[in-house]
């Protein structure tokens, strides 16, 4: 039999193991927690259904579809709403500001950060920064052995990294240091989150924290999936009594699920047909039987999925053999033996969890086991972690409280002014005219006719003009000379004015209760303010939901760490091992190995936040005075706006523009040295210029004195030449003219003794004639012209 402790339906924990384990046991436990949660009150009332009911109106609120029963109500006369014709459906006003934080929470982007904390690590760690400290601190040494010794005892990661500070080593060591086994866990814990589309579940639990102001997730394993991460409906939720908004000491914690006979039967595949008969054939409680709607569903059964932590003492006999060795033998936490002297018995204590599964208004159990693949921090595996993860940023003794439950009230009074603005607006009639129908008699349009009603109308609605008379026909002051006058009725006006400054009114309240004011929504900006000022007002509205966003953050972080501590034991399944091999390296899976094999890492997993819009916009003014001022270069801007930690951001500016200083100053000594040493090698080069230009000139003077003399000397030869010349020349003349001369001499005796014998033979030849004419008697020959005609000669 089962025992349940003092002022308490849940069974006694002080049992052994054994009867923990038995069906009774847990069916003792699914009862009690069945009694808290819905076992109802005096007032027809039990906890599930009030928050069901709570959170289901919390909802619609949020998306602007409250039941307008109670509107209805307040502008009633006994019930009766047959003289009025409004739109009851509800305006949205709450949706929009649901709508921005959660959008806003939506868009907080962060990194996952996994930080090894085990001793192994931890010693790595250590060891490589002791090593890059040491090349920091005696750099100085480690040149000198260089330069004297020509050995070179500086490690290879500082020679990569070129560190030269111990500001420089502490930013390395927190932007650039990672181990493989921390890149691979947040490589598998992204993977993991991927698969599970995280991201849609993160957005419902930013809508469940901002409406409901409470949100939970459960983290879960099995072989086929691996790593499971469901949404866990508040609504559907049990838990244990606790003050913690983080729900860190819950016992006992639940859900209750709407399944299908078959899904039943696909969950619980031993279940027998005659059990599956008896619970078809049971009706159960027709209050658990309702899906979101309200609405009965006969086909479905009410399941509660429940875990239950409890405690188990381990106890070991430790043996000691004969050879002297110690052997631990593992035993019941019922052993007890007599005093020994080969044996001592030791033990401890450690949290244990059970999972169950148990029909709502059923005595049937589904499921009673110890759970499989607890999750146990690896720095203390005597404590277990719940596999569900819950999270109620304003939580006061157990009540839980949101941002949409507290301007429920004046979302109220909006819709009944609304209301209000329409009745009142109904009621309204247009301005009229007045027409004084003796003003129109007396009136004569002068073609024999007078002024009628239907005439004067048209008259004064299509030009606005009026025809009157200031006297009647008898002379007398006419009272109706204005036949036609306007009707003002504006009464309608100051009452519609004062209700639309109600509903601003409790508008302004709605921000002033959730902090969203006008700059973080954008709707009324005020065009005279400037736009720090409206930057300053949005992150103030930021303030004042960041509790929410803390809460997501919360949420989030557990998981990546139940996560992480579930990673082994997708790694020893040869279907999950696939499935991490095909989504990540096989460089980081064979790391990831060490998680199982070695079981020596522990892993802290942080979220690292992306910085604001503010905060962005701050660092973002800090590099551009770094960047005007020279502080920094272009590329140190481009490295300081990828990080997303704002403090190292800063810590970094700060180390870059020292580090920029000197080298602008290590570059000014260097211009000042090669500026004298410009200006050495300038006054020598100007004087070796002026030895070279003496020495060019003084060797210019000799090779012009050269010059000069081998001129004169040239000049002689040429006249030597010349005047050889001349005399060769003059010879050759000399030469010619005596053979001239001797031609002529020649030719001259030649002609003188040709002439000779000319005379010769002429006289031989006259005288022959002359002998002729004496011999013969012939007549005087006249030899004159003879001489002058040869041919008589």
């Amino acid at each position: 039999m089962i025992y349940t402790t003092n002022n308490s339906s849940f069974p006694d924990q002080v049992v052994p193991d054994a009867e923990k384990a038995t069906l009774d046991y847990g069916l003792a436990v699914g009862r009690a927690i069945e009694g808290e949660w819905f076992r109802n009150n005096g007032r027809g009332n039990n906890g599930y259904a009030t928050n069901y009911n709570n959170y289901h109106s919390l909802r619609l609120y949020a998306r602007g579809e409250q039941p307008v029963q109670k509107y209805k109500d307040e502008l009633a006369i006994n019930g009766d709403l047959s003289y009025l014709n409004l739109d009851w459906k509800p305006v949205p006003v709450i949706s929009k500001f649901v709508d921005i934080v959660v959008n806003g929470m939506s868009q907080r982007n962060y990194e996952i950060k996994a930080y090894a904390v085990d001793p192994f690590s931890t010693k790595k760690r250590t060891d490589y920064a002791k090593e890059l400290m040491r090349d920091v601190q005696e750099r100085e040494l480690i040149q000198k052995l260089r330069d004297t010794l020509g050995v070179d005892v500086q490690s290879k990661a500082s020679k990569e990294l070129g560190l030269e500070s111990e500001e420089e080593l502490q930013l390395h060591l927190q932007l650039d240091y990672k181990q493989s086994v921390e890149i691979a866990e947040e490589e598998v814990i992204n993977d993991i989150l991927d698969r599970n589309r995280y991201d849609l579940t993160r957005r419902r639990l930013c809508q469940d924290l901002t409406i409901l102001g409470i949100s939970a997730v459960k983290t879960s394993w099995n072989k086929a999936e691996g790593v499971v991460i469901d949404y866990v409906d508040p609504a559907n939720l049990v838990y244990s009594y606790t003050e913690d908004p983080n729900f860190e000491d819950l016992y006992y914690a639940g859900e209750v699920k709407s399944i299908s006979l078959s899904d039943l039967k696909m969950q619980f595949p031993y279940l027998t047909d005659q059990e599956m008969e008896t619970i078809q054939k049971y009706p159960g409680n027709q209050e658990y039987l309702r899906n979101w709607s309200g609405k009965q569903d006969d086909l479905t059964v009410q399941v509660l999925y429940f875990e239950y932590k409890s405690y188990s003492d381990q106890v070991f006999k430790i043996k000691e053999t004969n050879t002297g060795i110690e052997k631990a033998l593992e035993k019941p936490d019922t052993f007890n033996p007599p005093e020994n002297d080969n044996f001592d018995r030791v033990s401890r204590t450690i949290e244990t969890l059970y999972s169950g599964a148990k029909i709502l208004g059923h005595p049937m159990m589904l499921k009673w086991e110890l759970a499989e693949h607890m999750t146990r921090p690896t720095a203390d595996t005597t404590r277990v972690k719940m596999n569900y993860t819950i999270c109620a940023p304003r939580m006061y003794k157990g009540r839980v409280d949101s941002l949409v439950n507290r301007i429920t009230g004046f979302a109220d009074m909006i819709q009944l002014t609304h209301l209000k603005i329409q009745q009142v607006l109904s009621r309204v009639v247009p301005d009229g005219v007045y027409l004084d129908m003796d003003g129109l008699a007396e009136v004569d349009l002068g073609n024999g006719t007078n002024y009628n009603p239907a005439e004067a109308l048209n008259m004064y609605f299509q030009t606005g003009s009026i025809v009157g008379r200031s006297l009647t026909q008898d002379g007398d002051p006419n009272r109706g000379k204005v036949p036609i006058q306007e009707l003002q009725t504006g009464s309608g006006g100051a009452k519609i004015q004062s209700l639309i400054q109600t509903y601003q009114y409790y508008l302004q309240l709605i921000r002033d209760v959730t902090g969203l004011n006008e700059a973080r929504d954008g709707s009324t900006p005020d065009k005279n303010a400037l736009v720090g000022l409206q930057k300053l007002a949005a992150a103030n509205s930021n303030t004042a939901t960041r509790h929410l966003l803390q809460a997501m953050l919360y949420l989030t972080s557990r998981t990546c760490e139940n996560v992480s501590l579930r990673v082994s034991d997708s790694l020893q399944f040869p279907f999950t091992r696939q499935a991490l091999e095909n989504s990540i390296s096989r460089y980081n899976v064979a790391t990831l190995d060490e998680l199982s094999d070695l079981n020596i890492h522990d892993f802290g997993i942080f979220l690292e936040l992306e910085p604001d819009e503010e905060e962005k916009q701050v660092l973002e003014q800090n590099i551009q005075i770094a960047l005007k001022s020279g502080g920094i270069d272009l590329e140190d801007a481009i490295d300081l706006r990828e990080i997303k930690n704002i403090k190292l951001a800063n810590q970094m500016l700060k180390q870059r523009r020292k580090a920029k200083q000197k080298r602008d100053q290590q570059a000014q000594q260097a211009n000042i040295q090669a500026q004298a040493q410009a200006n050495a090698e300038s006054a020598e080069k100007a004087a070796l210029a002026e030895m070279q230009k003496q020495q060019a000139l003084a060797e210019t003077e000799v090779q012009v004195e050269q010059a000069k003399s081998q001129f004169e000397i040239n000049k002689i030869q040429q006249k030597a030449e010349i005047d050889r010349q001349l005399l060769e020349l003059k010879y050759q003349y000399d030469i010619k003219l005596k053979q001239m001369e001797k031609e002529q001499m020649d030719s001259k005796e030649k002609m003188i003794e040709d002439r000779k014998d000319e005379r010769t033979r002429i006289q031989a030849t006259q005288q022959s004639q002359l002998i002729d004419q004496r011999k013969n008697d012939l007549l005087p020959t006249d030899f004159e012209q003879n001489q002058d005609n040869p041919l008589l000669g």
